[in-house]
């Protein structure tokens, strides 16, 4: 401010020293007056000049630099430009987390949404649109409750009440695909709502199947108990001739075996849910394997039937699976075994192995049996899922083989394909990727073919 007033008067006193220079006349201290008084003004105009530049400046928000000079208005302009750069920065700053936060709001699994005082959608990430079926350039600003229409979450949104969450279906669900969401209001600043939703198809699922699970497991094991429990109470409390009770105890051992089957399916599913991938450098000749299942077909089929039916085994020459051989073993014979209990004594069963042109390999499995109808094949490898119940007990089938079949091909990287329709027969298949699978003496010789009943 000092600076300021010298600049007012020494603009006046150039004023006046330069009339007295140029006038010499009785009139000049008068026109030194009006000199004085005149450099004022024009010092007036000058700083009133630079000040509504300024104003000008801050009114525009620009943020280029204006020569205002030294002094009074260009340390203030400095001053205000330094305040705004500041703050430029910090609005920069601000609006730099914000896009950060949104953006981990967004890359969220679970949906997020934000309602305010009134319930109306302030904002959501594209998880919520997906969960309720919203779109950001028409639902943003409207009710919520308008919105979702959810008998269970409008009860719940209507009772304020939210202390727990809530399941609702989602906006996609439909009955073939079911959809479980868990929504959860959480209310924060002036009546404000911050509302969360997660997807809890996959835990619904689960737990339908964890229940299902233990439910037939429970009335799998019950059956041949109680039969057992009978038996055993008949055998104490009647008196019984050497041929009923040799009887009796023939089909106790049936329903131990019965058990005893069912506990070893579910040891083996649970060995393979729990243990670690199968090696990949381990190579399973799959003659060797066409031979176990082979011997064992003889047994079951004599043990079934009392009688040698016919099984057709091919195989190419030198074939080899990577993979673990007790594994592969189970699952090959599982679908054997399944022809066996499932098709009639007198129609063949043709067992296959042999590689893809493009590489890879299939083993494969087609009986002559009643067939499978077309809505039962999604299902049967579901634990425990048979098409005929009855049927599968009189042949000994625990409900566990196909799922046994698809861990297995699935632990290989292989896949299970199923080709049935009712009064032709099926076909199961498991397609193993090339990267499984080798030749070392492909085109040595043509396919191994073992025919006529079980015999070498």
């Amino acid at each position: 401010m000092f600076w300021r007033l010298v600049s007012f008067l020494l603009c006046q006193a150039f004023a006046v020293v330069v009339v007295w220079l140029l006038d010499t006349g009785s009139q000049r201290l008068t026109l030194m007056a009006f000199a004085a008084l005149a450099g004022g003004y024009v010092w007036l105009l000058l700083d009133s000049l630079r000040a509504w530049r300024l104003l000008q400046w801050l009114r525009s928000g620009d943020t280029a630099h204006i020569p205002l000079g030294s002094g009074f208005w260009g340390e203030l302009l400095d001053r205000v430009r330094k305040l705004v750069r500041h703050r430029d920065r910090a609005l920069s700053d601000s609006e730099l987390r914000l896009q950060e936060f949104l953006a981990a709001l967004q890359a969220s699994p679970n949906g997020v949404l934000l309602l305010d005082a009134e319930g109306r959608i302030e904002w959501f990430n594209q998880t919520a649109g997906r969960h309720f079926g919203l779109d950001a350039s028409r639902d943003m600003l409207q009710h919520l409750g308008n919105l979702v229409r959810d008998p269970a979450f409008a009860a719940y949104y209507a009772v304020r009440d939210y202390s727990e969450d809530v399941v609702m279906q989602g906006r996609s669900s439909s009955n073939s695909v079911p959809v479980k969401l868990s929504v959860h209001m959480h209310p924060y600043g002036d009546g404000r709502s911050l509302l969360l939703s997660r997807d809890i198809t996959a835990l619904e699922q689960a737990e339908a199947m964890r229940r299902d699970f233990v439910a037939n497991v429970s009335h799998e094991i019950r059956t041949p108990l109680t039969v057992l429990a009978g038996f055993v109470e008949t055998l104490q409390s009647l008196p019984l001739n050497e041929d009923e009770r040799h009887r009796y105890l023939e089909l106790m051992s049936q329903q131990a075996q019965r058990m005893q089957t069912l506990v070893s399916d579910l040891l083996t599913l649970s060995r393979l849910e729990g243990s670690p991938p199968p090696p990949s450098q381990d190579w399973v000749p799959v003659q060797s394997l066409m031979a176990q299942c082979k011997r064992d077909a003889h047994d079951l089929s004599s043990v079934l039937w009392g009688v040698e039916r016919e099984l057709i085994f091919e195989m190419d020459a030198g074939l080899e699976i990577a993979g673990a051989v007790t594994e592969l073993h189970s699952a090959m014979f599982n679908l054997i075994g399944n022809a066996i209990r499932y098709s009639p004594a007198d129609k063949p069963i043709e067992v296959r192995c042999s590689a893809l042109p493009q590489g890879g390999a299939v083993f494969s499995v087609k009986d002559q049996g009643a067939g499978i109808a077309p809505e039962h094949i999604p299902r049967l490898t579901e634990r425990f899922y048979r098409v005929d119940r009855s049927r599968s007990r009189e042949t000994g089938g625990t409900g566990l083989g196909l799922a046994i079949v698809k861990h297995v091909a699935q632990r290989h990287g292989a896949e299970l394909s199923i080709e049935s329709a009712p009064g032709k027969g099926s076909c199961f298949a498991i397609r193993f990727a090339p990267q499984r699978v080798q030749r070392p003496h492909a085109g040595s010789g043509s396919p191994l073919q073992i025919r006529g009943g079980v015999r070498a």
